[in-house]
C-alpha cells in the first residue's frame, strides 16, 4: 500500500516536481487535500528555519507526516539577497503592484542589478522533513548568473533571469524536464528520497 506523505505547499509548479520524483513511492499530497487553508506564517531568517515552521504546523495540526520546503535566490553582489525573501522581495522594497508578483520582483531585481558586473547567483532549497517522529533536512543548491533581460516563458518566479552554470539557457527557456533533472529543488527531492528509500522502504 502506498504510503501518504504531505507536502505543506499548494504551489502547483513545486507539487508537480515532486510528484515526479516521489510518486512511484509516495502519494504526495498538498495542503489543499488535506484542508489545510491557512497561509502558514514563514518568519524564520533561514530557509531551513521557514521550512520547519511550516512542516510543524503541518504535523501539530493535522497529524499527517510532513515535509515543507524553503527556496529562494541569492545573489552574490547583494549579499544574498532576495534570499528568504524571494517571494516577496518587491513587497519588502516598497513596491506596491498589481497583478503579476513574479513580474515585479524581477523587475526589483534587475534594477538593483544595473550597474552591477558580477551577476553570480544560486538557487537554494532546503527541506525539513518531519517522518516517524524524527526531523531531518535536506538541501539542495544550483549556481548561476543573473542575465540583464529576462528570457523564456516557462517555470516560475526568477526563472526568465538565471542561467545554471553549464548552460546558454535561462531556466524558463530550459523546459521542465531538464530544470527538473538539475535544479535546486530536485536535488533537494532526490536527497529526501533516497533517505525514504534506505531508511523506510518496505
Amino acid at each position: 500500500m502506498m504510503k501518504t506523505l504531505v507536502f505543506a505547499s499548494n504551489n502547483a509548479h513545486k507539487l508537480e516536481e515532486i510528484r515526479a520524483i516521489l510518486g512511484a513511492q509516495y502519494e504526495v499530497k498538498s495542503l489543499k487535500d488535506i484542508g489545510c487553508e491557512v497561509d502558514i506564517p514563514e518568519t524564520g531568517t533561514t530557509f531551513r528555519e521557514n521550512a520547519l515552521q511550516k512542516a510543524t504546523y503541518v504535523k501539530e495540526h493535522f497529524g499527517f507526516d510532513c515535509f515543507a520546503d524553503d527556496s529562494g535566490l541569492q545573489v552574490e553582489a547583494l549579499g544574498g539577497e532576495p534570499g528568504v525573501y524571494s517571494a516577496r522581495y518587491a513587497m519588502k522594497n516598497g513596491v506596491q503592484f498589481e497583478g503579476n508578483k513574479d513580474e515585479a520582483n524581477m523587475d526589483v531585481l534587475l534594477g538593483k542589478l544595473t550597474n552591477e558586473e558580477n551577476r553570480k547567483a544560486c538557487f537554494r532549497t532546503s527541506i525539513a522533513l518531519i517522518y516517524e517522529g524524527e526531523t531531518h533536512f535536506f538541501d539542495g543548491t544550483v549556481e548561476g548568473q543573473i542575465i540583464r533581460e529576462k528570457r523564456g516563458s516557462g517555470g516560475f518566479g526568477y526563472d526568465p533571469l538565471f542561467i545554471p552554470d553549464g548552460y546558454d539557457k535561462t531556466f524558463a527557456e530550459l523546459g521542465n524536464e531538464v530544470k527538473n533533472g538539475i535544479s535546486h529543488r530536485a536535488k533537494a527531492v532526490e536527497q529526501l528520497a533516497k533517505f525514504l528509500f534506505v531508511n523506510y522502504s518496505s
